[in-house]
């Protein structure tokens, strides 16, 4: 029989799986802190505790400023919880293709922007104090090929041009022909490295509980949990204030707000420029010492990414990465199996998997993040399109935005202004992207199960009466069916069962909800409606939890 978990669970991450980072790092060990239950005033109010909030809170507090930071749910229940754990410049979208769309001052800004951030964990986690097992190494770029296929040539060529493009831009880089990995020993051949030195891993969840406990102890610093915001509005053309509203009808009111939410809580503009993806992980142990200490991504497309991490003192976790597809639009159908297969082939030490889990990229159609100033707004900041490297543009950002705020001019701001035209180049994807996007109204027409009771326990899924709006209805352990409404609050989108994390999905702009309707994901800001009574006792209980 499934077991399902308690709603508590999805107070604390944003999926039914759980990601190796809490192997070391438990959600009992995360910094708790309450719940907003007055108005107030500050000097900034951050939206969201992840990677990004955190790390424009630490900036801006560390300058003198009042900020108060506040999370739906607790903190790092979001997607920083739930990462690969990468710190590196060598980027999913290649320079080539950034100083074609962008010039090379934007590649320039792209280059040296995360090279910083992946220098300043480790310069801050040292500053305070505190272990986040931060690490210097190397990051080998490595054709999907085996030697033996005459398309490896290909993919090296356009390695080695990403690598000459990355020295011009001042990286640290080299490549080393018929260059072996360390601990590959099974024989599937891919030798041949694009090296990308001085990069970096950590562990994520341990650097943001370190940040959150050094800032809960500074006076011009607080931040509270469960308080979700509904709505933001800058008062008068000429206001100087941000007034922020909160689901139980309290108001923030500020001088500059930071929306840190993954995805703005909006309806479109740069919603409208993302595609969003599902990701998958495992983290599978292999012997200590039998390996090198390095970051590998190979050219498939979706591609792998593999890094390494701690678990005991006998053995190590590889952590590998992969199999992406877009939010709503698939499920996970043997990509787990698929990473370990691969990871199997190549590292024959290799034991078992201890922990699968899956998260959410937001690509950029442009290929640049958005960080600054959000479109039409004089005193509202965005950070979102992480495009597969959001740890380090989240660590960045906290400095763009802080000397935004204080109006000092940022040699990086201008190539992640939110506020940007796109490139002409960009237009086309940009099109194909909205017809893609408006198909996946189709489901208006569809239905996921053909009544309620052949809905296995512990799964759900869309009911589509023909006279009726469409119901997700799913059946917990003991059998009991909750219903809600299907349709996503953002633009009416049919949500979608994702059978891996019992989350509803939305295909249209990635929104995400728990299996009891809460809202875990944006653009939407608030949850499903509940469609009965069974429903709306589930959605409290997982609210109240």
């Amino acid at each position: 029989m499934a077991t399902m978990s308690k709603p508590q669970h999805f107070m604390d991450t944003s999926g039914e799986t759980d990601s190796v980072w809490i192997h070391k790092e438990p959600y009992s060990n995360r910094p708790h802190f309450p719940k907003l239950n007055k108005d107030l005033e500050t000097d900034v109010c951050v939206v969201g505790a992840g990677i990004a909030g955190i790390s424009v809170a630490y900036e801006l507090v560390t300058r003198g400023l009042k900020v108060a930071m506040i999370e739906a749910r607790e903190v790092l229940a979001g997607e920083s919880g739930r990462t690969s754990g990468h710190l590196s410049s060598a980027l999913d979208a290649s320079y080539v293709d950034i100083a074609k769309k962008h010039g090379e001052s934007s590649a320039k800004a792209a280059a040296a922007s995360h090279q910083w951030a992946l220098k300043h964990v480790g310069e801050v986690s040292s500053k305070l104090g505190f272990e986040c097992e931060y690490k210097i190494i190397p990051d080998y770029e490595i054709s999907q090929y085996e030697k033996s296929n005459p398309k490896h040539e290909d993919d090296m060529k356009e390695i080695s041009e990403d690598i000459n493009k990355a020295k011009e831009l001042g990286l640290a880089v080299s490549y080393k022909a018929n260059y072996a990995i360390k601990g590959w020993n099974g024989k599937v051949d891919q030798r041949d490295v694009g090296i990308y030195e001085e990069q970096a891993t950590f562990h994520p969840t341990m650097y943001l509980v370190g940040l959150l406990k050094w800032l809960a102890k500074q006076p011009n610093f607080e931040c509270y949990t469960h308080t979700r915001m509904l709505s933001i509005e800058e008062k008068g053309i000429l206001s100087k204030e941000v007034k922020i509203g909160t689901l139980d009808g309290y108001t923030i009111t500020c001088k500059d707000a930071v929306e840190a939410t993954c995805i703005p809580l909006q309806k479109l503009s740069i919603v409208a420029q993302m595609e969003y993806f599902r990701t998958y992980c495992i983290a599978i142990r292999i012997p200590r010492g039998s390996y090198e200490d390095c970051l590998i991504n190979d050219q498939a497309d979706p591609y792998h990414y593999i890094r390494f991490t701690g678990c005991d003192d006998r053995d190590d976790y590889l952590v590998i990465g992969g199999g992406d597809h877009k939010v709503g639009q698939d499920q996970e159908d043997g990509r787990f199996a698929e990473l370990e297969t691969w990871v199997r082939e190549r590292f024959t030490q290799a034991g078992s998997v201890d922990y699968k889990w899956s998260g959410q990229i937001n690509d950029s159609v442009d290929l640049m993040h958005f960080i600054g100033l959000n479109q039409g707004k004089s005193h509202t900041y965005v950070v979102t399109g992480d495009t597969g490297h959001g740890l380090t543009q989240g660590v960045f950002a906290g400095k763009i935005i802080a000397d935004e705020i204080q109006g000092i001019k940022n040699e990086w701001s201008s190539a992640y202004n939110p506020k940007r035209l796109p490139p002409l180049s960009s237009i086309p994807s940009m099109l194909a992207h909205d017809v893609q996007i408006n198909m996946q109204y189709k489901r208006f027409a569809q239905s996921d199960i053909p009544d309620i009771e052949s809905l296995a326990v512990g799964e759900g899924g869309v009911l589509n009466p023909k006279t009726k709006s469409p119901i997700a209805v799913y059946k917990d352990d003991e059998g009991q069916v909750h219903k809600f409404s299907a349709l996503c609050p953002h633009l009416q989108g049919v949500v979608c069962w994702n059978k891996t994390e019992k989350s509803w999905d939305c295909p249209i702009h990635g929104s995400r909800f728990s299996k009891d309707g809460v809202q875990i994901m944006g653009p939407a800001k608030a949850g499903l409606s509940p469609a009965d009574e069974s429903g709306k006792r589930a959605q409290e209980q997982a609210i109240e939890a």
